[in-house]
């Protein structure tokens, strides 16, 4: 596991403005969720930890928070 997935994963981020900083497709809890928000630029980051430490960002209930 890279080193930079492991200190991201133990981060908080405060809103998706910063978690998009770090992952521009936003993140997915797992590799088979889709998106129902729409078109996006960006494929999320893919992490289970990372996305249940942020779930109310994911506002359409997709099982992606702060997709773009």
């Amino acid at each position: 596991m890279p080193i930079h997935t492991a200190e991201a994963a133990s981060a908080k981020f405060k809103n998706c403005t910063e978690l998009n900083k770090t992952y521009p497709g936003g993140v997915a809890k797992n590799a088979k969720v889709k998106n129902v928000g729409g078109k996006t630029k960006f494929k999320p980051f893919v992490s289970a930890e990372i996305y249940n430490a942020h779930t109310k960002m994911d506002r359409d209930k997709d099982g992606i928070a702060c997709e773009k």
